[in-house]
């Protein structure tokens, strides 16, 4: 099988190929954008020896799963069949014949980010950058600093610097848009001195149908409008003003597939006051699973929120609580009070539960336990699309969302119960009595 290019591709080639130094293609999922830019890496590794350039990603264990093990192994068969090359699995970097070396690392790992950016590279490849920190991107551009000669039919040339990135498009809010498509400082927010010295491309699934899967794109297009707007159109998503939640920071301390141990698992549900009939139109029941990890830091186990009746709601908690081997249910009972624990007790009898009071407004509860979530205190196993737009809603100045954010407050709710102290405004959470359902086990609340 031979390599060809999309349009799109070769337009990306044209870019990488410019005089600017700084090149971003952005855009849909599974639109080419790695491929075309390991690429090039290659190329260039190939084409000045003894030369040497990094591929990063905040996380290690992503670097090494997308890129080390899948798109640089298919770009090496198709492209480059007849190269040598070796990759060494201590270090983690690969080496061709001619002495040139590309490393991969993640910007998570202090150490590994230490020892690579210590050396000096001719290309810097930042891949996924929507994830990246713009101080870990600063820090890792002072070291493209790499001078290489090579020759073409006897001419001899210098390898010109350059800093390749590629990305789907968080909000408008994050320092790719305004580097690439501002062009000004993300830090000061002046326009940069050397605008020429940056350019972007766009490049959609769309451009890459030819190598798709006939199914994915209709994947793609039965996304939430969010996701939709980023994955399948590549747009930047606008501003929400004020917004106690990025998505660009779900995104960043999203969990990976290896969860440490849960020291404690709570289960949260935010009531509507729904009847157990007609209850479509009403708003839903916020059910979420939430843990405190072995390494101190909260994680969304699972989003249960389900349209129905007590009966119903009561069953899917209590049997989430039995699946996760939870400690305790917590829920907001400014809906029908005592009615609550007693519904959770005729699907349970004798769960550990504890209701809590809303005395303050959403946003209020919300802001420290986004706070938690923006430093990576609390994140996510797995994508939970209608949960996460609705934390996207919540700013300062209240919900700017459509219907209640039922998952948004049960998720609320959960991470106050694991983080005890954030909500010491709150009127303090009673006890309910051992005859609605017993007490919550572990000891030291009420």
């Amino acid at each position: 099988m031979t390599f060809h290019p999309t349009l799109k591709q070769s337009e990306a080639l044209r870019v990488f190929g410019g005089d600017a130094t700084h090149c971003m293609l952005f855009g849909g999922s599974r639109s080419g954008k790695t491929f075309i830019t390991v690429r090039s890496v290659v190329l260039r590794s190939l084409a000045a020896a003894k030369s040497r350039h990094a591929i990063l990603r905040f996380r290690f264990n992503h670097v090494k799963a997308s890129v080390v093990f899948d798109t640089f192994p298919k770009v090496m068969e198709l492209c480059f069949p007849e190269v040598d090359f070796k990759v060494d699995k201590t270090d983690w970097y690969t080496e061709f014949s001619n002495g040139s070396q590309i490393y991969f690392g993640g910007l998570d790992d202090k150490e590994r980010t230490e020892k690579i950016l210590g050396m000096e590279f001719a290309t810097l490849y930042l891949n996924e950058c929507s994830q990246i920190p713009f101080s870990s991107r600063s820090m890792a551009i002072t070291r493209l600093a790499q001078k290489c000669d090579y020759e073409v039919d006897g001419v001899k040339k210098t390898l010109r610097l350059k800093a390749y990135y590629d990305c789907n498009p968080p909000s408008q809010a994050h320092w790719t848009y305004k580097l690439f498509v501002q062009r000004r400082d993300p830090e000061t927010n002046i326009n940069l001195p050397n605008q020429g010295d940056y350019i972007s491309l766009q490049i959609n699934p769309s451009d890459n149908i030819a190598n798709l899967p006939t199914e994915y794109m209709k994947t793609l297009e039965a996304l939430p409008a969010r996701m939709k707007l980023r994955f399948l159109e590549g747009r930047f998503g606008d501003v929400t003003a004020n917004a106690l939640w990025r998505l660009e920071d779900i995104e960043k301390w999203r969990a990976g597939e290896v969860l440490p141990d849960m020291q404690r698992i709570i289960v949260a549900v935010d009531p509507s006051g729904s009847g157990e009939t007609e209850n479509l139109d009403n708003d839903a029941i916020g059910i979420v699973v939430a843990g405190l990890g072995v390494d101190g830091n909260g994680y969304l186990l699972e989003d249960l929120t389900v349209k129905a009746g007590p009966a119903t709601w009561a069953r899917i908690a209590t049997t989430a609580f039995d699946r996760w081997k939870a400690d305790l249910i917590v829920a907001e009972t400014n809906y029908g009070g005592a009615m609550v624990g007693q519904t959770i007790k005729a699907a349970r009898p004798s769960t550990p539960f504890r209701q809590v009071t809303a005395s303050r407004g959403k946003a209020v509860r919300a802001e420290p336990i986004a706070a938690l979530a923006e430093i990576g205190k609390i994140r996510h196993a797995g994508r939970f699309n209608d949960l996460e737009d609705e934390l996207c809603a919540f700013t300062t100045a209240g919900y700017l969302g459509g219907k209640s954010p039922n998952r948004a407050d049960a998720y609320v709710w959960a991470f106050s119960e694991i983080f005890p102290g954030l909500t010491r405004d709150e009127r303090r959470p009673r006890i309910m009595p051992k005859g609605l359902g017993g007490l919550p086990v572990g000891g030291g609340w009420g």
